[in-house]
């Protein structure tokens, strides 16, 4: 029941409820020292800033006068008294209405911050609940409404409505023990480092929160609104994430069917962005209705190029050519696959090698590149299927036409124009980005990863449309870092391809790369279509706005008789 809908009353012991008068201010508002002031307070500063730096101008004039006349300092004219008079009233005023306030926001006001509220609560003599419902959702309308027994209020204080919540309420840090106190003191002080908790306290929960409420102090800032509570820090320790104070929560649809080479996937994505899983799905439904996609992998292999230094290009240029020997490179292939060290097996042939760091950025992680654009890194695959007209037509709602029109003006000349690298698509990386967050892969590799050519080409005498995402460099992985988090594990097993494959070894990473594509062709083509059809900026005001009007706040203060 909204709290709108109630008729504010007052319980009384004696009597029945009687009708509340609205308050314009809080309850505990009285009057203001401004109140007294004869003109506004603004003016009234004015005056005095005014007549401060007037009177001192003045003073500072007629003292420079006596230095080069040579008068004393203490003989004093009227008007001379008059402004200094003037001046230390001013001062006053000033050092009272700025200096005190300063120092008391400093030293001597409470804290206002959320986790400071102690001194409220005996102010507070009732906080009026909004009500809950206790019944499954959807059963409210069968159960009768549960009474309400009046309370009765102790003592003639303010009785403050609460604003009615509809988001639940954070919980708040739990009281902390005396140990923890002292931790968390230490942590303040800066004696004990916030790294350290997890190792010296041996409880991965236990340093978060500590390390969160030592946070909250320093900065003075609430992060209530960060959930602690509900998830595995153990599992984070030395791999994914270091001195945490709690997690993100991010939401995650389910686009599909995708079926892709004789298989239906049902994609996970973790988005923020309205529209996007139901774009995405509405391109799996035509795909579905068209019988299907297939992907072909062209290469797999992941680069990292070191950079090192010789005192001479010749020498350089010999260790160029020794690497392109095919039997040495099959060498280091070995030494590669037994997980040890190949520019310290180099060196053994190279002494005079100075390996300067592991990576050149010739190998371009994380940045957009031509050189993944060209030769790929990582997984480079091509996704296609054909598209029926009746689907263009019934589900896409556009035509072949103006399809293949759209995607040569927008996705090639449009690109192209601009200059772009690996961006000949319309939004491939919305769907890299949200397939690789719900999966546990490493977001930053969405940069290379969604390196994308869209194709689109009449078949068939023109009735029907070829679609495909040609990309070079998907970078993913199965094993390791976030893709063992619970919640990514359990996004990777939906797809099949949670951990390693033990009889095929890097086969899951592999039909990952294929669902990440399929899933981009899915997205490709709805997003075309919307555009061809002008579908766009409806389908965002429907999916992506919110309904919730966050301007208003329902709030009552009443006094009780």
């Amino acid at each position: 029941m909204d709290v709108r809908s109630r008729r504010s009353t007052t319980v009384n012991k004696t009597g029945p409820a009687e009708p509340i008068k609205p308050l314009k201010a809080s309850a505990h508002e009285g009057p203001k020292a401004s109140d007294a002031l004869p003109l506004p307070l603004y003016i009234t500063n004015a005056v005095f800033f005014t007549l401060f730096f007037s009177v001192l101008y003045f003073l500072l004039t007629r003292w420079r006068e006596k230095i080069r006349t040579s008068t004393p300092l203490h003989v004093v004219t009227f008007s001379e008294i008059s402004a200094i008079v003037a001046l230390v009233a001013s001062f006053i005023y000033l050092l009272g209405f700025f200096g005190i306030d300063f120092v008391q926001s400093l030293i001597l006001r409470p804290n206002t911050d959320v986790w400071a509220a102690d001194d409220d609560e005996e102010e507070e003599a009732i906080l009026i609940k909004d009500d809950s419902r206790k019944v499954p959702c959807g059963a409210g309308l069968e159960c009768p409404i549960p009474q309400i027994a009046p309370q009765v209020v102790p003592s003639p204080k303010a009785v403050v409505v609460a604003p009615k919540v509809v988001d639940p309420v954070p919980v708040p840090t739990p009281a902390t023990t005396e140990e923890d106190e002292e931790i968390i003191k230490a942590v303040m002080a800066g004696t004990t480092p916030s790294y350290s908790l997890e190792s010296k306290l041996g409880d991965c929960h236990r340093a978060a929160a500590i390390r969160r409420e030592a946070l909250q102090r320093l900065t003075g800032k609430s992060l209530s609104g960060l959930p602690l509570e509900g998830f595995d820090y153990e599992s984070i320790l030395g791999q994914c994430c270091e001195m945490p104070v709690g997690y993100v929560q991010i939401p995650v649809g389910i686009a599909g069917p995708l079926f892709l080479d004789g298989r239906e996937y049902s994609v996970p994505m973790a988005t923020t962005e309205g529209c996007l899983v139901a774009s995405t799905n509405r391109g799996c439904k035509a795909i579905l209705l068209s019988g299907g996609a297939s992907s072909v992998l062209l290469k797999d292999g992941m680069t990292r190029a070191p950079v090192v230094r010789f005192n001479t290009a010749r020498r350089a240029a010999e260790l160029k050519f020794f690497l392109e020997e095919p039997a040495n490179f099959e060498t280091l292939a070995m030494v590669f696959n037994r997980v040890q060290n190949v520019l310290d097996f180099l060196q053994n042939d190279f002494p005079d090698m100075d390996v300067i760091g592991v990576s050149g950025n010739f190998c371009s992680d994380k940045k957009p590149a031509a050189v993944n654009w060209i030769e790929g890194r990582g997984k480079s695959v091509v996704c296609e299927a054909t598209i029926k007209g009746d689907v263009v037509r019934k589900v896409l709602k556009t035509t072949v036409e103006a399809l293949v029109e759209l995607n040569m003006l927008k996705n090639l000349t449009g690109s192209a124009m601009a200059g772009a690298l690996g961006g000949f698509n319309a939004h491939a990386s919305n769907i890299v980005s949200a397939v690789y967050i719900a999966t546990g892969q490493d977001p930053a590799q969405n940069v290379e990863s969604s390196h994308c050519i869209t194709m689109m080409e009449p078949v068939n005498d023109g009735k029907d449309l070829h679609v495909s995402v040609t990309m070079p460099s998907i970078e993913v992985g199965t094993v390791g870092g976030g893709t063992q988090l619970a919640s990514q594990a359990a996004c990777l097993n939906l797809l099949g391809v949670k951990g390693a494959n033990r009889e095929a070894p890097g086969s899951n990473s592999r039909k990952l790369a294929t669902i990440v594509a399929g899933a981009v062709l899915a997205g490709e083509l709805s997003l075309m279509s919307a555009l061809a059809a002008g579908q766009l900026v409806n389908s965002h005001m429907k999916y992506n706005r919110s309904n919730k009007d966050v301007t208003t706040t329902t709030t009552a203060t009443v006094a009780s008789s």
